[in-house]
């Protein structure tokens, strides 16, 4: 292929396309939403449904087709339909009939399908407050294109980055723009991404490697798997970028193996690609040439190292070892390898096309750019955001979030993960960047943002991530393998009551000593939760010792029911306890056999009357 059939293509694309960035009113276009999440809900049923009633309408100019996630994942399965940016939530096969009826056919949207935002049904998406705020690069035009399908992507402007490297551009033209753009790496740790680059472009080697990281392993994130499902070709694009810039023809994507989805968009994107020359052998006609292969990775969070995901691309067991040398260096079967994980690679194209001081322009000095976050937990809007470095803490939980479900009040915010630590309310305001976080006892991480509210025990929060831990260290060096179980094992006496306040100085001291001697980054960073919540909720701890008591009523261990004088014998505890452990005749105070109760907590939550305390 050449730039000319490359242009072609997007020509033809464009009215399409036009349509969907609702700046043509030519026909309807209905866009469903196919990412997992969607998926999970049947947004593919969905698409047939559209598509039987359109052709039972005898309706032959309206368009369907299913695009990457909206982000908004809390109200899938989501349809947008263009012109108009209309935003339909909740969207299930039995509302289609209307929607093509009422909208498409009669020219009115449904509001009753409508999100609403404060009791007003708010029409178009980019009136939504979950949007409002948001800046995109990395997930740019991801919903105009459906993912398996390359035209689209190229209709978007897709390879002409990789046309204007190739052609405009020397491997240092390519590595000053990303040093213009202040682009660190999104995998957590936060390293200049020009500087990795360079360490690998110039060890002299007739063979090297482009490496691409979506392992992604930390619980409640989903970011890079979302935005290879939304637009798997700007990561193949990236890549090939990376490899023109270091000398590489070769390129591997390490992907989980339960990532069904992303394997599935991936590898066609790939086969796509080969077949119309963007991939392979002499690539635009430029000489260059590069190739891509998909390992599949077993599901081990340490294959988020990058010591260990190369040892498991090669087949051999998952685990890290000291650097230097670093893969740069020496990596895949010996050869420089460059490795960057899904975010990273979106935002090349974007820096090569615009330039890097364009990104620079977002974000703080030290934290250039955007950042995608898996926004989960107790939280209103749960999704798939991203925002300009320095956006705060409040902004994102209460302007996109939506705020906390039930009227809860705020209590904390996990970033990173199982690496990271907890932020508490009274740093909402703090920035999100690198240095703030790392200031906060906390870190970036890949982007995982788990919200916590007033009913989150944080002991219990720390014991969690520690279970994580202690089931995915590779076991190689002793700190992690033994310290994390130890560091386990008081914590789960402190949650059963069985702790003294000395094991409160034995625990920050085993997290330290941890931290500082573990191999890899997983047990560097595992101690984190544990450290944090103690600097910030040390009298939850204290609470658990010396009251034997969990306020937040968590820990099973530490709770007992009890009904007061407030009951008025309803016998709706009674009726609703699963091991009939509640007795008492109807309007007479009842009582708890404590011998027989489960601490299920069905009764506290059961009482209409207030009469159950724990």
């Amino acid at each position: 292929m050449d730039i000319k059939e490359l242009e072609k293509i997007r020509e033809s694309r464009k009215p399409i396309i036009d349509i969907r960035r609702n700046i043509s009113d030519a026909h309807f276009e209905i866009m469903v939403c196919s990412s997992s999440g969607c998926k999970s809900n049947k947004s593919d049923a969905l698409i047939a449904a559209f598509n039987d009633t359109l052709k039972s309408r005898n309706i032959n100019s309206v368009y369907v087709h299913k695009t990457g996630c909206f982000g908004l994942c809390a109200f899938g399965p989501i349809v947008i339909v263009n012109p108009g940016e209309v935003f339909y939530a909740h969207v299930t096969p039995d509302k289609v009939s209307r929607i093509i009826d009422e909208h498409i056919i009669g020219g009115t949207p449904v509001e009753e399908y409508l999100l609403q935002e404060d009791n007003v049904p708010k029409i178009k998406k980019s009136d939504l407050n979950f949007y409002k705020h948001q800046h995109l690069v990395a997930l740019k035009d991801g919903e105009l294109i459906d993912p398996e399908n390359i035209e689209d992507y190229i209709g978007i402007g897709g390879y002409s980055a990789l046309h204007k490297v190739l052609f405009d551009m020397t491997p240092d033209d390519v590595i000053l723009e990303l040093e213009k753009s202040g682009l660190r790496g999104r995998g957590g740790a936060g390293f200049p991404t020009f500087k990795k680059w360079i360490f690998a472009k110039e060890v002299v080697n007739d063979t090297k490697f482009v490496f691409c990281n979506c392992d992604e392993g930390d619980p409640g994130a989903f970011m890079d798997r979302s935005i290879v499902e939304r637009n798997p070709q700007s990561i193949i694009e990236a890549m090939a970028i990376a490899g023109y810039t270091i000398g590489a023809s070769k390129g591997y994507i390490y992907i989980r193996a339960e990532y069904e989805l992303a394997h599935a968009r991936l590898k066609k994107a790939i086969e796509d690609a080969k077949k119309l020359g963007l991939l392979g052998e002499n690539i635009f006609g430029s000489g260059f040439n590069f190739d891509m292969t998909i390992k599949l990775g077993a599901g081990a969070f340490v294959c988020g190292e990058e010591t260990a995901l190369i040892h498991s691309a090669e087949g051999k067991r998952g685990e890290p070892t000291s650097k230097p040398p670093f893969p740069a260096v020496s990596g895949y079967r010996a050869y420089p390898t460059l490795l960057n994980n899904v975010e990273t690679y979106a935002n090349i194209p974007y820096i090569i096309l615009n330039g890097g001081e364009e990104l620079a322009k977002v974000g703080t000095e030290k934290s250039k750019g955007t950042k995608v976050f898996a926004l989960t937990g107790k939280i209103n809007h749960t999704g798939l955001i991203e925002l300009p470095m320095g956006t705060t803490i409040r902004q994102i939980i209460y302007d996109i979030g939506g705020g906390i479900p039930n009227g809860k009040e705020f209590k904390a915010v996990q970033m990173g993960g199982p690496s990271g630590g907890c932020i508490p309310k009274e740093y909402i305001d703090t920035p999100i960047d690198y240095e703030s976080l790392q200031a906060l006892g906390s870190m970036m991480g890949s982007g995982g943002m788990i919200v916590m509210d007033e009913d989150t025990c944080m002991v219990d929060l720390a014991k969690f991530f520690l279970e994580f831990t202690c089931s995915e260290s590779c076991g190689k060096c002793t700190p992690c393998r033994v310290g994390n179980k130890r560091i386990l094992e008081i914590l789960d006496r402190i949650t059963k009551g069985q702790a003294t306040l000395s094991d409160l100085d034995k625990l920050e001291e085993l997290c330290i000593y941890v931290k500082e001697n573990s191999l890899c980054g997983l047990g560097q960073s595992s101690p984190n939760p544990v450290l944090s919540t103690l600097k910030y909720f040390r009298h939850e701890y204290e609470d658990h010792i010396i009251n034997k008591r969990c306020k937040c009523g968590v820990c099973k261990d530490l709770l007992n029911y009890h009904i007061t004088d407030k009951c008025i014998g309803c016998t709706l505890c009674s009726r609703n306890c699963p091991v009939s452990a509640i007795t008492g005749e109807v309007k007479k105070k009842h009582e708890i056999d404590p011998e027989k109760c489960i601490k299920c907590g069905l009764c506290f939550k059961n009482c209409r009357f207030g009469a159950i305390e724990r």
